[in-house]
Formats: C-alpha cells, structure tokens, sequence
C-alpha cells in the first residue's frame, strides 16, 4: 500500500498524471461493522484510511486534505466505479484479494488513456466467504502473459513495520505449512 501511493505521489508531482484515485472493496477483517452513518465519504473512510495515512505521510496532513477538495486526490468507492473511464490517473486497487472476481474484471477495464492502474493485496489476507473466489487470484492466473502487466511478489523479508512483524509472519507460515493452523 505504502509503495503505492508513494508511485502515484511521484508519477503526479512529475506531472505524469493529473490525478490520484483510490479505492478498496469494502470488506472487514472478519468481524461485521453493521451500517456505517454519514455521508459517502464518512462510510468509505475506515476502509480507506491506510490509502489516506500514508498520503498524509508524504504530502502532509494539509496538502493531502487540499488535493481531496480540490479533486486532484479522488476516493472512488469501488462499487461505484461501473461506466467510468479513469483517464490521465494514477488509480491504485487496495486490498485486492477482497474483490470478487466480477469486481476485478469491472475495475481493470476502467483504466483509460495516460493512466497507470496499482492494484495491491495479499492472498494470505482473504476475508472473502469461498476464499477461491478472490479477484486477485483469478487476475494473476489469467493476465499474467499480457504485455505492460507485471506482478510483484514481496515476502516477509520486505516488510516496512517494526521488525516484529516479520518474525510474526515467519511463525504463522511455519504454523500453516505443517499443517497445525487453519485458514486464517
């Protein structure tokens, strides 16, 4: 997530696009949150905010909050992005092993002219019912020959929190690989 936003932050100080958009399905970590109240942008907020944190980190708290009202910086819930055409954007896809399959399809066929598309996630991560049916998955099996898309993979080795996340990351895959932890 971070990565990303720091490409999008720098293809749009070089002038390489006109605007930064945001989105992330909206799907809690196991536990179910209920109606959220307020407007569009109070709703979308929680699922958002690791998106808006690290454009704080980097632009300031200020600067980010003007590129917001002033539409330079675009939260876009995905589920309303149907019949648009993001041209001249950096659009990043958070948290993608949350989307179904029909949602990735939907969000890939979205990117228009002078645009570069991030899509991000981790399919250790899935909160989805029937974990297979994760849009990430599926994308990575059926684009990975395309031209102009490429897939990065990241271990632990490259995580950017404290230090203790990685050893808590090593501990569930030895877990998981002898078989002593479920799904998680």
């Amino acid at each position: 997530t971070y990565l990303a936003v720091a490409m999008a932050v720098s293809a749009l100080a070089r002038e390489q696009v006109r605007s930064i958009i945001l989105t992330r399905p909206a799907v809690e970590a196991g536990e179910k949150l209920g109606f959220l109240p307020g407007d569009m942008a109070q709703k979308v907020d929680p699922y958002l905010r690791p998106l808006l944190d690290a454009l704080n980190d980097m632009l300031g708290k200020e600067k980010a909050q003007d590129f917001l009202e002033r539409g330079v910086i675009e939260v876009a819930p995905l589920a309303f992005m149907r019949g648009r055409t993001l041209n001249n954007a950096f659009v990043i896809l958070d948290e993608a092993q949350n989307t179904t399959r029909e949602q990735m399809k939907m969000f890939l066929t979205r990117i228009g002219f002078d645009s570069r598309a991030v899509v991000t996630g981790d399919i250790t991560q899935i909160d989805l019912p029937g974990r297979g049916n994760s849009g990430l998955i599926e994308a990575e099996r059926i684009l990975s020959d395309i031209h102009g898309i490429t897939f990065c993979r990241f271990s632990k080795s490259d995580v950017v929190r404290h230090p203790l996340v990685q050893e808590i990351i090593h501990a569930y895959e030895r877990k998981t690989s002898k078989g002593s932890v479920r799904a998680l």
